[in-house]
């Protein structure tokens, strides 16, 4: 049992696989193509929004209480694995949400806050100033921070705040934009 649960690509294709059999057996009340993008969407912010909540409840206040000999290894490997899935879960939550907009015929109406899309329309405005965020503004300031592209000192240290202060604006607007999100009804 630990050799499975020890293999984290195991354990996600076996999830994989038990949550194809639950779209597949008990069919929700939309089409396929539907209820698996909504659950990819779900699954990508989850991914997307726990390591923001992570960075800010975890790793940003902890990093002052550890010692300086043990700093290399969150800002040398901690730090750049969980800001790789960051990245990507933010991106593709972006992408599966503008597809599930498009297929559905809302993305102009949502974009636009078209009465009966206000709500909608707000929560994906604020996840595209959240995702830019994470690509234009915390990912390169975090590279300069963590080393992994040459800096002075200076201007790590600059980075570092810089990436910081949007990684908190990140999550306030994330709380507003889960409420959209969990709460618009299709219009």
């Amino acid at each position: 049992m630990a050799k499975f649960f020890g293999n984290l690509h195991l354990v996600l294709a076996a999830g994989l696989v038990l949550a194809l059999l639950v779209i597949f057996a008990v069919p929700a009340n939309t089409i396929a193509e539907q209820a698996i993008l909504r659950w990819l969407h779900l699954f990508f912010g989850i991914t997307w929004i726990g390591l923001l909540y992570y960075f800010n409840f975890v790793q940003i206040p902890t990093m002052p209480k550890v010692p300086a000999e043990l700093k290399p290894g969150v800002s040398k490997f901690i730090a750049p694995s969980a800001l790789f899935f960051f990245r990507w879960a933010a991106a593709l939550t972006v992408l599966t949400g503008v597809v599930i907009a498009w297929r559905a015929a809302y993305l102009v109406e949502a974009l636009i806050f078209k009465p009966g899309f206000v709500l909608i329309g707000i929560g994906m405005w604020l996840a595209l100033i959240m995702a830019f965020n994470v690509w234009f503004v915390i990912w390169p300031n975090q590279k300069k921070a963590l080393g992994l592209v040459p800096a002075e000192d200076a201007v790590k240290a600059k980075a570092a705040t810089t990436a910081m202060i949007f990684s908190r604006t990140n999550t306030l607007l994330s709380l507003a934009m889960l409420y959209c999100m969990i709460n618009f009804n299709g219009g």
